[in-house]
Order: C-alpha cells, then sequence, then structure tokens
C-alpha cells in the first residue's frame, strides 16, 4: 500500500486517508472475502441437509419462466395428482395454479410448500409473472 495518513479529529475519533488505489484494492478484497464466506455457508447447508442442490436442467426451466410450483413438484418426483392429494385438494385445482389460471389460496401455498420441502417464495412468481404459456 502507499501513504497513509492518520488523524485524530477534534472528537477524539481516529481517521486515516489512503490513496483511491489502495481504497479500491481494499474493497475488492472485502466483496472477494464476502464471496468466499457466502460460498462456505452454502457448501455448510448443503452438508448439513439444510438446502438442496439442484440440477441445472430444472435451474434452466426456472430461468426459462416455467411454473416454479411445476419444475419444484418435478425435482420432487412428484405427479400433480399425488402432490394434489397430499395437500387435499383437487389435481384440477392444482393444474390451474401450475398454469397460472389461478394464484392459489395462501393456505393451499403454504401446504404446497410444506409437502415439497421449499420455501413459500420458491412457488411465487416474481413481479414481472410470464402470461400462461409464454415464457419469460
Amino acid at each position: 500500500m502507499n501513504r497513509v495518513s492518520e488523524f485524530i479529529t477534534p472528537g477524539g475519533e481516529q481517521m486515516v486517508v489512503l490513496p483511491r488505489a489502495d481504497y479500491e484494492s481494499l474493497v475488492e478484497m472485502a466483496e472477494m472475502l464476502a464471496d468466499v464466506a457466502a460460498y462456505d455457508n452454502a457448501k455448510q447447508r448443503i452438508a448439513d441437509g439444510d438446502d438442496v442442490g439442484m440440477p441445472i436442467d430444472f435451474v434452466d426451466r426456472l430461468i426459462d419462466g416455467e411454473s416454479p410450483l411445476r419444475v419444484w413438484r418435478d425435482f420432487r418426483g412428484l405427479s400433480g395428482r399425488e402432490l394434489a392429494s397430499r395437500i387435499g385438494i383437487s389435481a384440477a385445482y392444482l393444474s390451474e395454479i401450475e398454469t397460472g389460471k389461478k394464484e392459489g389460496s395462501l393456505s393451499v401455498l403454504k401446504a404446497i410448500a410444506v409437502v415439497l420441502d421449499v420455501d413459500l417464495d420458491d412457488l411465487v412468481w416474481g413481479e414481472e409473472r410470464p402470461t400462461t404459456g409464454s415464457k419469460v
């Protein structure tokens, strides 16, 4: 690092002044350390069984705008009838939720999230929800 100036404010606070290049280098290192910590945290969650790695083909389906509910149901290996039966709704109603024809009540979405072992947020579209049958 280059020259660093130190001083104390009238209030007694210790301060330093350093060249912009040194500051930017420190910021870059801090960002890299945060990325490493996030990576380590994710690896630990997977090792603890708290997080599931999803194969890229399922991730691609989500990115392409397919119904998150359908993608998670497929990922968990459940048919529409089986999932609907487990939560006590008709398969037709589940299908309407998956296709976006119906939103589904909060209680039904919570029940689906429990059976699929996902957070409720994993099942809900973002603000840019695609129209039925189209891709983002």
